[in-house]
C-alpha cells in the first residue's frame, strides 16, 4: 500500500481528524499548548503502531518531521450496542 505523503507547512491546518506520520509513525493531532512564541504541537500515535506514548512537537520539528496522509481519516472506533463486556477474575 503507498501513502501519499503531503509535507506540513502551516501548523494552523493541523487537524484531529486527518492522519499524520511523523518518523515513520501513524499518528492524529490533539491539540497545542504552550506559548505563543514556543508553541508546542501534540500527537498521538494510531492503535497497532510500534510507539505507543503521545509525543510533543515544537514548530521547527514539525515542519520537518510532519507529513499528512492524503486520503486517510481518523474516526473514532464505535462502539456497537450489542456489545458485551468481558470480565477477568
Amino acid at each position: 500500500m503507498e501513502l501519499n505523503l503531503i509535507k506540513v507547512y502551516d501548523p494552523t491546518l493541523l487537524s484531529s481528524s486527518k492522519v499524520y506520520q511523523i518518523n515513520g509513525t501513524l499518528s492524529r493531532y490533539l491539540g497545542d499548548e504552550g506559548s505563543i512564541q514556543h508553541p508546542q504541537y501534540l500527537f498521538l500515535p494510531l492503535p497497532n503502531q510500534r510507539k505507543k506514548a503521545s509525543f510533543r512537537l515544537n514548530r521547527n520539528k514539525l515542519m520537518t518531521r510532519c507529513y499528512e496522509v492524503e486520503g486517510m481519516v481518523y474516526q473514532k472506533p464505535v462502539v456497537q450496542e450489542n456489545s458485551q463486556q468481558l470480565q477477568l477474575f
